[in-house]
């Protein structure tokens, strides 16, 4: 701007910490808000921008210069992701390798202790979404740009990519399940509920698993994304897109829920009920762990992240 002859100018970085399906709630109810700038006269208008804010008692006003503002937001976001990697990849594993565990009672004990806390401590497939990926990649490249080691967060990247691989695998593992000319039922595009963003969804990577081994059809629903994803898998004859969970359940083979929709939580009832062939289920998310034993004793095969193979 300087080089345009503008001069009454200020620079501030101001990064967000907004949770997505959720910014409006936290655009007005900020945990934090983080101003960085080098001059005094750029935080005074940024005081003025932020008034509500930086007068409250309930809500973080940190002032930093602008590089930790920006170092601040790469590092909150890595220390998230990590939280939830250490979930999948160490927590999730051990209730996945040892019998007797159970994924809620061993989260009841950890999340008990307050310095681990709540947030994070849930099993999944895998964390999408734009921001964490994003952000541990970039961390990564600039710590190496300038010679320092970064194979933590690399770590982590690479821990969240090889549970996605890791849980669709099971079924040839444990299961000997041949999806060679079957029919899935994949419920959940999104990368997590309450959104209709499918970037880096788990269910991209599925799908592309599933057209390279060559499965008869898919069967894909979700809430609110079929719109976007149509965008990246547009119908063909082996993918179908379909208006009710209950339709795109009904005569698969395997029922794959990719995404935490509270809606899903359902999907019990309506397997118990159409499904008289009994398709293998596959939970990514435990949103049906509440009736595994029900599942169980009725004569479906369940893999679901943070369990063992569970039959009879």
């Amino acid at each position: 701007m300087s080089k345009a002859g503008v001069k009454n100018f200020g620079v501030a970085s101001n990064p967000e910490f907004l949770v997505e399906g959720k910014a409006i709630v936290g655009s007005l109810h900020p945990d934090r808000v983080v101003v960085g700038a080098w001059q005094e006269k750029d935080f005074a208008v940024m005081r003025q921008i932020y008034q509500r804010f930086y007068n409250s008692s309930t809500v973080q006003y940190i002032e930093t210069n602008p590089k930790e503002a920006a170092a601040g937001k790469l590092l909150a976001n890595f220390m998230l992701f990590n939280k939830l990697a250490v979930c999948f990849d160490v927590v999730g594993r051990t209730c996945e390798t040892f019998s007797d565990l159970q994924f809620e009672n061993l989260r009841k004990i950890l999340i008990s202790d307050p310095r681990i806390g709540k947030w994070g401590l849930y099993d999944s497939l895998y964390a999408g979404g734009s921001c964490f990926i994003k952000d541990a990649r970039s961390l990564s490249h600039q710590l190496q740009t300038v010679g320092q080691n970064a194979v933590l967060v690399d770590e982590t990247y690479l821990a969240n990519k090889r549970q996605l691989e890791l849980f669709i695998g099971r079924a040839e593992k444990e299961v000997e399940f041949s999806w060679t000319g079957k029919t899935v039922a994949l419920l959940g595009l999104a990368f997590k509920q309450e959104t209709n963003d499918t970037r880096n969804s788990a269910s991209i990577y599925i799908v592309n698993f599933l057209l390279e081994k060559q499965v008869e059809k898919i069967n894909a629903y979700d809430p609110a994304a079929m719109d976007g994803f149509k965008q990246l898998f547009p119908k063909t004859d082996v993918i179908k897109y379909f208006d009710d969970q209950i339709v795109a359940i009904k005569n698969a083979d395997v029922v794959i829920i990719a995404t935490d929709w509270p809606q899903f939580r359902s999907v019990a009832d309506v397997l118990l009920l159409l499904s008289d062939k009994k398709p293998l289920i596959m939970d990514g998310r435990r949103v049906l762990q509440h009736r595994y034993d029900e599942l169980k004793e009725n004569g479906f095969i369940i893999i679901a992240v943070g369990s063992q193979l569970i039959k009879k």
